[in-house]
Order: structure tokens, then sequence, then C-alpha cells
């Protein structure tokens, strides 16, 4: 199989300014892409275009609240007058809550969902007929959240499941017209998503995460990413944590359950 070739492909990357977004933008800038960073942080964005226009790729960014259905069809419309095509979504915006159902506030979760699923599909959305015209891709991150239980995180794993089910179902729209759809699902990643966890009442989340299996850079999996899209992969498990809870999730949830709980309730039951 020919891999895909990103030079002078138009890339366009939501929660660009840090983290696993930065990464990305890196990394396709690496193989010679054209780079459009979407992201609330203006300094952020700010940031990350001083140090790719260093580097030589052509940017362009726009602050967008993904969670505005209206910005998010201007930015793309931006995008499209600035670069003339998409090639590739990378819809990467995301996050996350620490804290038990039985003591958070329903609007918590509303607002996972509204920037971790509705913000990609209002991306999705309006960059589809560019996608369709390109024969592009759609990258979405998911996590191991996406395919399995995750204890205190009611809110983000039921926005990850509902990524599952609409883009393995907008994959079989989309893979006749040559469109590819990529779902990546890493486990615990260095990045300022744990920082900037809510709590129950929707304020940051007072205490620190635990992790399992130790936590990935985000430049690993943004290199990760980049070559399971090249290679027109539609799944990335990264990780041996992600390999074993994607299998043992299937084939024994009981187990997999216990062995969550048991590394992860600490964080709710010291």
């Amino acid at each position: 199989m020919t891999a895909r070739n990103y030079g002078q492909r138009s890339v366009v990357v939501t929660g660009a300014a840090g983290g696993l977004g930065r990464s990305l933008c890196l990394r396709f800038a690496a193989a010679g892409a054209r780079i459009a960073a979407l992201d609330v942080d203006a300094a952020g964005l700010q940031s990350l275009g001083a140090e790719l226009a260093a580097q030589g790729t052509d940017f362009f960014s726009q602050t967008c609240d993904i969670t505005d259905e209206q910005a998010c069809l201007l930015a793309i419309r931006a995008i499209q007058a600035r670069f003339g095509q998409i090639d590739v979504l990378i819809n990467n915006a995301g996050i996350s809550h620490r804290s038990l159902l039985a003591q958070t506030a329903p609007e918590v979760i509303r607002r996972v969902m509204a920037v971790n699923f509705f913000g990609a599909l209002h991306c999705t959305h309006a960059a589809l007929p560019a996608l369709h015209q390109s024969r592009g891709q759609i990258i979405a991150i998911s996590s191991v959240a996406g395919f399995s239980a995750l204890i205190g995180r009611t809110g983000y794993a039921a926005s990850k499941h509902a990524l599952h089910g609409f883009f393995d179902s907008l994959r079989t729209e989309l893979e006749d017209d040559g469109v590819g759809v990529l779902l990546v699902c890493p486990s615990f990643i260095d990045t300022g998503i744990a920082k900037a966890a809510l709590g129950a009442d929707g304020q940051a989340a007072a205490h620190s995460r635990n992790t399992a299996g130790g936590q990935s850079t985000p430049q690993a999996v943004a290199d990760a990413v980049f070559k399971a899209a090249a290679q027109e992969r539609t799944l990335l498990l990264f990780s041996p944590v992600a390999k074993v809870a994607w299998w043992l999730s299937r084939l024994w949830p009981g187990r997999y359950a216990a062995l969550m709980k048991r590394r992860l309730q600490g964080e709710f039951f010291p």
C-alpha cells in the first residue's frame, strides 16, 4: 500500500495550541504540510505560529470555540479561503473531568460532551464538503475511555464512546468516496488536559489523577498518529495499556473493570 504524502497538504488541527495538538501540528509540518490551527487560546496559537514560521511552515491560525457551530463554519471557510482546500481534519480538542457522578453537577457532563463530541461534530460537518473534494482524511483523538469503562469519568467516557459510534458510522458513509477516518485511542498522555480537568462543581479538579501504565509523551503519540494516518489505518491503539484494555474489556469485561478500579479508585476512595 502506498502511504499518503502530506507535502503541501492542508491539515486542520483543533485544540492546537498545547499538548498533543501542538505536537500534531509540528509533526505534520515536518512532513511538509500546511497547518491550520484552531484553539480558544490566542496566546498559545501565537507561540505555535512563531515556532512553525521559524521552520518555514505555511501556517494559519484562528481562535475558535468549537462548541459554537457557527464559529466552526466560519473558521473552516477562512481556512479554505487561505489554503484553497482541506486535506486532513484532526479533531483533537477535548476536556475531561474527574468526579463521581453522584457528586457531579449535570452541567459538567454537558460541558464535556459539548467540547469532546459536539465540537468534533461541528468541525467535521463544516469541513465535510472540502474533504469530499480532496478525498481527504478525518482523524479523531479518542481514548481508552472510548471503548471501555473509566471510574470517575462518566461524562468523559460518554463523550469518547460517542465519538466511536459517530466516526465508525461516518466511515461507512465516506469510504466509497475515498475519505478516510482514523480513530486514535491513547491511554494517559502527559499534557495539560489533566491540569485542566473539571471537578464535580465545574471548577478545576482538586485532586491529582492516578495513571495506569505511566504516561506517553505528546511527541510520541503525534508520531504514531502521523504514521497510522499515512498508512490509512482506521484504528490506532497507542501504548500497551490501550491494547490490553481493548482486548480485556471485550473478552473479559468483568476482569477489566476490577483491574481498572483497583488502579484508579484511589483518586476517589483514598
